[in-house]
């Protein structure tokens, strides 16, 4: 079993900037992979960026490359999405989630948006005003 708690999400304007946490706990090997996720109004849940906790990789859409960081304190077992520059278009419910380890063999990486995801968080709000 994992467990995923978020914080830190808010409404901001244009050009802003915010940074997610998420608790994690449980089963280690089910969250070698984290990474977070999100949900507009009507849409269906896309990944946002997510890395490898064995290792330096990490994936992002193409729509927060440059703006989004994400980081792990392996200490404090809390996944971080620091977000700047944020746009109207990054509203939405964020979740935080973790899967077991798995290599993406065409990007040569671990732990893409692709891969499986299997526990998710309840979702922390994310509000961007133009």
């Amino acid at each position: 079993q994992v467990y995923l708690a978020e914080s830190g999400g808010g409404s901001v304007q244009t050009g802003g900037s915010l940074r997610l946490s998420c608790a994690a706990s449980g089963n280690s090997a089910a969250r070698h992979c984290m990474g977070w996720f999100r949900q507009a109004p009507g849409k269906e849940r896309e990944g946002v960026a997510s890395l490898f906790i064995r290792g330096s990789h990490t994936d992002f859409r193409d729509s927060v490359k440059g703006r989004f960081t994400i980081s792990l304190d392996k200490a404090k077992n809390t996944l971080y999405l620091q977000m700047d520059s944020l746009r109207p278009e990054d509203t939405g419910t964020y979740y935080c989630a973790a899967g077991p380890a798995q290599y993406n063999t065409q990007a040569r990486r671990w732990c893409t948006l692709d891969r499986d995801f299997r526990d998710f968080g309840q979702g922390t709000q994310v509000t961007v005003s133009s």
